[in-house]
């Protein structure tokens, strides 16, 4: 992975730069971005230089850098859940993030095999980060724990992991990637310095366009008042597949509320718009109630966790669509 050819978040990558070179490093780190935002990179790129410029970060291959992810029994590793660790997935871990390190969470499903399915990180992966931070360095130096999607862990690995972020060892950083910081066990989220990574234009993905352009077409026809456009955008949503693909434009969709709440706010920087999105999310910006990202917000996660119950699509999207259509 070339990370001198990395583009945006050059603030963030300033400043981590400069806590290495000051050489006061947190000992936790929590990295915000959207799905498929990008900061694995962002967060790779800052573990290079804690580890004094090692090619091995990059490769994935440094044996003082441990990764811990949502994951469950699959199609390539299978067996009890709660005995499952993220090391017997590193293959496919490695594979995905050379070939695409700003991944979705949908694709990181499908590159290990388990999408599809509700994956979390249990305690058996808490239990195994503990065996190996009690133990010396491999290489003498700095060691680094990387939690990818903190929010998934369950209460017990959320507790065993505390006491060492609450103590931890002589220098070791904690490295946390969240896309919803406020699901994240608020003493967990506490104990970390907060980073937020914007998204960057040439990370988007072919699917990220569908979905915006499904994401346009709902707020376009709700700002006309057009209620059978709303709705047929709802119909569309329920024919999407699979659960998992609505659970994502749903996450997709509060991304965007983000965005259209920063532009009404006039923070449009924080954004992170590109040329070709700023113009659709300003003019929505314009046309909505500044009450509006907030409480649609509301909505849809409401649909999130309605999806995760398996109730009827139709019925759940063409209900959606009504609550949005109200307070527009």
């Amino acid at each position: 992975m070339d990370f001198g050819n990395m583009k945006g978040n050059e603030d963030v990558r300033k400043a981590l730069h400069a806590m290495v070179q000051s050489g006061r490093i947190p000992h936790a780190l929590m990295f915000y971005e959207d799905d498929g935002g990008g900061a694995l990179p962002v967060a790779l790129e800052f573990l290079t230089d804690v580890f004094g410029g090692s090619g091995k970060v990059a490769r994935l291959i440094h044996p003082d850098i441990h990764f811990i992810f949502p994951i469950t029994s699959g199609s390539k590793v299978s067996g009890t859940v709660s005995e499952l660790r993220s090391e017997q997935f590193l293959t496919w871990w490695r594979e995905l993030i050379a070939g695409n390190p700003c991944f979705t969470e949908e694709e990181l499903a499908e590159a290990l095999g388990i999408e599809g399915k509700a994956a979390g990180i249990n305690v058996a992966d808490a239990k195994a980060i503990l065996a190996k931070l009690s133990l010396t360095p491999v290489e003498g130096g700095w060691q680094s724990v990387v939690v990818y999607l903190p929010e998934k862990m369950n209460a017990q690995a959320a507790n065993r992991l505390l006491k060492v972020l609450e103590e931890p060892p002589q220098k070791t950083v904690f490295v946390l990637i969240t896309h919803a910081p406020d699901k994240v066990l608020q003493t967990i989220a506490s104990r970390c310095q907060f980073l937020r990574v914007l998204p960057v234009a040439s990370t988007l993905h072919a699917a990220d366009e569908a979905r915006l352009d499904l994401f346009s077409d709902l707020m376009e026809a709700l700002a006309d008042r057009n209620l059978p456009a709303a709705l047929e955008v709802g119909e569309t949503l329920a024919a999407l597949g699979s659960r998992e693909k609505q659970k994502t434009f749903c996450k997709f969709a509060n991304a965007c509320l983000r965005m259209i709440f920063l532009i009404q706010q006039q923070l449009p920087a924080l954004a992170g718009l590109s040329e070709q999105e700023e113009p659709f999310f300003v003019r929505i910006a314009g046309r909505v109630k500044k009450s509006f990202p907030r409480t649609a917000a509301a909505v849809i996660d409401r649909s999130y966790q309605l999806i995760e119950r398996n109730v009827n699509q139709k019925v759940l999207f063409c209900d959606m669509v009504d609550r949005l259509y109200m307070m527009i």
